[in-house]
């Protein structure tokens, strides 16, 4: 059963990595590389102060905290621990690659990106209004899609590392939310 995974993990990842063109290699290292994100986490996080106000001081460390353990619960207890390595550390897979970007970390399994990007994804849709900032959910969203995308399209990691990155961080991010909303519903009944 296990062998049968890892052939079906294997064929996904070619057929991800083998579907590229030179402008989508561009985009998919810019969508993986962390130092574009930190100015989009500053105008988010302005926009969650704007938003939330003073409120925000509970907020933003609650999401912080959710990103912060998805990448050290993925990087430094899940990657080491299974010690499973990258594609492009892989000498059953490596030759059949297209490293647009290179070859990361010895470790693959989770995916950090995947499991960062979800917990904020996740925090997000949770902690906003049910009906209202729909449009900025969606992008959240998509945005985490592409990112996770692009660590299977760089041959960073396999869709199984992507999937279980997701999944710790999507619970993690729901979590922070969930005890942001209990906070708020504690204090100010008509906002929760």
């Amino acid at each position: 059963m296990l062998e049968a995974i890892k052939a079906l993990d294997r064929a996904w990842l070619l057929a991800i990595n083998h579907a590229h063109a030179p402008w989508l290699d561009r985009v998919m290292v810019l969508a993986s590389d962390r130092t574009v994100w930190f100015p989009v986490y500053a105008v988010l996080i302005g926009w969650l102060v704007y938003h939330f106000r003073w409120r925000a001081a509970v907020l933003l460390p609650l999401v912080v905290a959710a990103v912060a353990l998805a990448d050290s619960i993925t990087s430094r207890l899940f990657k080491p621990f299974f010690g499973r390595p990258r594609p492009c550390h892989d000498a059953a897979i490596f030759t059949q690659l297209h490293l647009p970007d290179g070859c990361g970390g010895q470790f693959g399994f989770l995916s950090s990106h995947a499991a960062n990007s979800m917990a904020l994804a996740m925090f997000m849709a949770v902690t906003l209004p049910a009906k209202r900032f729909r449009s900025l959910k969606i992008v959240i969203f998509l945005w985490a899609a592409v990112l996770s995308y692009s660590r299977m399209y760089l041959g960073a990691h396999y869709p199984t590392d992507v999937l279980g990155g997701a999944a710790i961080g999507g619970v993690l991010g729901w979590t922070a939310a969930l005890v942001f909303r209990h906070w708020q519903s504690k204090r100010w009944p008509e906002n929760a």
